[in-house]
């Protein structure tokens, strides 16, 4: 959805009478600063009568009327945005809040199916009649009483299309912002979550990640973001990359928040094999886990990736230096494998994407029906080649081999056994209770012509083995933030977001973007 249709969305709210005009320039609702709130904070005040949702999402509204032109991160609205938070007012006054993100706002990417809205992975493809259901993610959102406002604009099919993608880029979408310095790269391709956040357009978001694309618009976004372990959180109704690699995940402003997210979103889902996994004493309550302390005694093994620039290296070692302070031990280590992982992984996500897109879009009640479909989809549709024309991946998904193929299969295993080896034998050697790495090189500046520079190798090995990472905000290069990337073993979610939160309290980051032109 473009500035003006949002513009105009929000105008028909207006005349409605469901939105009301909110006082203070920033948008803050009866004295809430929504940069730094966090949802317990806002909970205390739902409770207490001196807020409500119905003000919180109004803030919110006005500050994506306000600010969002800048960003372009939000593509449609939800209608119901004002009625959904009313609901919710009515069961706080009577005592019946579902939970804590009962009334809360969110913004969810646009590759997760909403029976509701368009649900498009930001191509004209898909950008017709909505999916007939909510995703099970969606829909558990939805039974936990929070607030859609809309959908959040990505990396056109989740930077699965091209060989040089624009991160942020879609057809349907434009091209979202970096909120820090706007002619840089908000990464991809949870672009819109990610910087919605940064922006505050929203409390929290859902991204959805295959290798990278939750972490990195986190890190580079300053914002926080997990990447489950692949299970934890259902894919039905999620356009898919891959099976074997895909997750969706919460990303919001700060550690708390994301915890709380992931408790509503977790469980069991018949239609999804991964989540048969999920084990029967996994934490119900993330939220309850986190402790400022919770580094003392632990040791973190620091992965320097030094390929992303000396600035970057400096600013990681002194964000362990502050791990340290707070009474971590902190070791320098290398995972093995990483080349043989790089060249193993393209070729098995294309045959699985290959397989998986065409088992989704046939759920889909119109629109293309296969892979081939959209491949001739994007040959006649000059919209679609506007800021990058190539299709080569979606080319090369085509003619790859089948995920019946044994040649695939043997590759897939050996990619499943190294990435997990990689982070396993590390973390055993060294005795470690997580690896730390820098989330993402400074931004870059956003060219179509060029595509992206995304040296990112450190969300291969936990993307790959479907073990939890995530990414906290480490510091700044200049005006561009910078993350640090917290990774450990399967089902070890808890215990990663324990450590990732006292992080957050002694590294103390964060801060609010200032939205220069360039830098």
């Amino acid at each position: 959805m473009t500035s003006m249709r949002i513009a105009l969305a929000l105008a028909a709210l207006l005349a409605a009478g469901s939105l009301t005009s909110i006082g203070p320039a920033h948008g803050e609702p009866l004295g809430v600063h929504l940069d730094t709130a966090t949802i317990p904070q806002l909970q205390r005040r739902m409770a207490h009568g001196s807020l409500t949702s119905t003000a919180l999402t109004a803030a919110y509204l006005e500050r994506i009327r306000t600010v969002d032109p800048k960003v372009h991160a939000v593509l449609r609205l939800d209608p119901t945005a004002m009625t959904q938070a009313a609901a919710s007012d009515a069961r706080h006054r009577a005592g019946t809040a579902i939970g804590p993100l009962d009334g809360i706002p969110v913004l969810v990417k646009d590759n997760v199916d909403t029976r509701d809205l368009p649900t498009t992975a930001g191509s004209l493809a898909l950008s017709g009649q909505p999916p007939a259901k909510d995703a099970v993610l969606m829909a558990r959102l939805r039974a936990a009483g929070a607030v859609l406002l809309g959908k959040a604009n990505l990396s056109e099919w989740a930077n699965f299309r091209a060989d040089k993608p624009t991160s942020g880029w879609s057809a349907v979408g434009g091209q979202t912002n970096n909120p820090y310095v706007l002619d840089r790269n908000p990464c991809g391709s949870s672009a819109g979550s990610a910087a919605g956040l940064a922006a505050s357009l929203a409390q929290v978001a859902i991204g959805s990640e295959t290798d990278g694309s939750i972490v990195c618009p986190a890190g580079m976004n300053g914002v926080v973001g997990l990447k489950p372990s692949l299970g934890l959180v259902s894919r039905t109704g999620v356009v898919p990359i891959s099976a074997e690699q895909d997750t969706a995940g919460p990303m919001a402003r700060n550690v708390t928040d994301v915890a709380i997210t992931l408790s509503a979103l977790q469980g069991r889902d018949p239609a999804d094999p991964a989540t048969a996994g999920y084990p029967a004493d996994q934490p119900s309550d993330y939220a309850a886990l986190l402790d400022p302390n919770a580094l003392r005694g632990k040791r973190i093994g620091l992965w320097r990736l030094s390929e992303l620039g000396p600035e970057v290296d400096a600013l990681l070692r002194r964000a362990a230096g502050k791990l340290e302070a707070a009474g971590a031990t902190v070791v320098e280590v290398e995972p093995p494998y990483q080349d043989r992982i790089a060249e193993l992984e393209i070729p098995a996500l294309l045959s699985e994407f290959h397989r998986n897109i065409d088992t989704y879009l046939k759920t889909r009640q119109a629109g293309p029906r296969d892979l081939a479909d959209l491949i001739e989809f994007n040959r006649t549709h000059p919209a679609e080649r506007t800021c990058f024309a190539g299709q080569e991946l979606f080319e090369r998904a085509l003619a790859a081999p089948p995920t019946t193929d044994p040649g695939y299969r043997a590759h897939r295993e050996e990619l499943r056994e190294l990435s997990r080896r990689s982070i396993d034998e590390t973390m055993r050697e060294h005795r470690l209770d997580a690896i730390a790495a820098p989330t993402n090189p400074p931004a870059w500046t956003t060219d179509c012509r060029r595509g992206d520079n995304d040296i990112v190798p450190s969300s291969t090995p936990a993307a790959v083995a479907g073990y939890p990472s995530v990414s906290v905000p480490a510091g700044t290069v200049g005006e561009l933030p910078v993350g640090m990337l917290l990774m450990a073993g399967h089902w070890q979610d808890g215990q990663l977001l324990s450590l990732a939160g006292a992080a957050e309290h002694h590294l103390h980051a964060w801060r609010a973007p200032r939205y220069l032109p360039s830098s």
